[in-house]
């Protein structure tokens, strides 16, 4: 079960509640998913129960029983536990993570793309400016990787340095020729206050396309300092980590085979399975359920596991990170919104570079089916973020 089937299903326990009777409420248009909080379990919660408690009449545990027995059996969860004031933890079958890391590494960069919007066709229309150019051009890829169809058309030609640093495709217009009549403008993002060419392709493209079209960009040297501040280098750097660790496993003797993440007991006694992830067709946004991303706070917590648990910690919210990146691609397509993917990949680099400490043996320990499937979500996060990039048009490094 993904996390959207999940929002599915839970909401459709409170339509079934409400048409039995037990609840007398309006059924919400969505229930929020997350990765369990500290004192929750299971894959996910939701904190349903207390958002329909007060307009129910009833206290939040009674709502989150009711809502527990309709849930417990149905196909895909093994179990649901109430936990606090009334949030619902549900566990999934432990095998969905498994299955996400084999999709992602099957379909490689690809992973995402779908073919919803085939025979569709799109005409993208802007004004001669350095950045609605650019943006139209990705906007293009996204909506092919949705398995549109594209003709683009400008209100003057890119110019050729365009083409020659930013590596605009001007044959995309060239191939297009005038459109067929007086269109209307629908890639019209607010200008870059600069010239973005000096800073040279990648992070000149990045400066464009990270914030959002009603946004003004910061064109300027932030974009190619190699620090953590700046997210085009993060997400370049967690890139090129993932596959420095396949290298580097290759040398110790061992490759990545998707399996459980840890090998013995966690430190309360019980085995480790990550969250269950999605590698279904996407949905519109009302179907969406909102995940957690990492805050500072967890990056500084997870940056160097030191114990069993820390791993499988990282591991859920980089799970998390990559079952959602389908949905960014279709959303950033159907939207023309290229910077919600941007903003995706700073999460699946900011998700992943705290769980690569723990993927290679250490000292004297040898490699592990652990350590074989800690690898391959490496990997997979690192499928991810070059097939981001690469819609981008900007390089996904082998080195940095």
């Amino acid at each position: 079960m993904t996390p959207v089937e999940l929002s599915r299903t839970v909401l459709g326990a409170v339509r079934r509640a409400v048409e039995d009777g037990e609840l007398r409420v309006a059924v919400p248009e969505r229930a929020l998913v997350t990765v369990p909080g500290p004192g929750g379990c299971g894959d996910y919660a939701t904190n349903v129960a207390l958002q329909l408690a007060r307009p129910a009449g009833e206290p939040p545990l009674r709502v989150a029983e009711i809502l527990r027995t309709r849930l417990v059996g149905l196909d895909g969860i093994t179990d649901v536990t109430v936990t606090g004031p009334g949030f619902l933890n549900i566990s999934l079958r432990s095998s969905a993570s498994t299955r996400l890391v084999e999709e992602i590494l099957r379909r490689g960069p690809r992973y995402g793309h779908a073919d919803q919007l085939t025979g569709q066709l799109y005409q993208l229309h802007c004004p001669q400016d350095v950045r609605a150019v650019v943006v139209t051009d990705v906007v293009a890829r996204l909506l092919r990787s949705q398995g549109a169809l594209l003709r683009s058309s400008c209100e003057g030609p890119p110019l050729p340095a365009w083409e020659a640093v930013l590596g605009v495709d001007l044959d995309l217009w060239r191939r297009s020729g005038d459109p067929p009549s007086p269109l209307d403008v629908n890639i019209r993002p607010v200008p870059a206050p600069a010239d973005p060419v000096p800073l040279g392709r990648d992070a000149g493209r990045w400066a464009l396309l990270h914030p959002g079209a009603h946004d003004r960009p910061r064109i300027g040297d932030q974009h190619l300092v190699q620090r953590e501040s700046n997210p085009l280098f993060r997400v370049r750097y967690a890139c090129a980590r993932t596959r420095a660790l396949s290298r580097n496993a290759a040398d110790l003797g061992f490759s990545s085979q998707p399996g459980p993440l840890v090998s013995r007991a966690t430190t309360d006694g019980t085995a480790f399975e990550p969250p269950a992830s999605s590698t279904s067709d996407t949905t519109s946004d009302a179907d969406v359920a909102t995940f957690r991303t990492t805050s500072d706070a967890d990056v500084a917590t997870f940056r160097t596991p030191s114990e069993p648990t820390a791993v499988p910690a990282a591991a859920a919210v980089l799970l998390t990170a990559l079952a959602d990146h389908p949905r960014v691609l279709a959303q950033a397509a159907a939207h023309r919104a290229p910077d919600r993917l941007a903003r995706h990949l700073v999460s699946v680099a900011d998700a992943v570079l705290p769980f690569l400490p723990g993927v290679l043996p250490l000292g004297e320990e040898k490699p592990s089916a652990a350590h074989r499937a800690r690898l391959a979500l490496a990997e997979a996060a690192g499928a991810v973020l070059a097939g981001g990039l690469s819609l981008f048009g900007i390089d996904a490094p082998e080195h940095l």
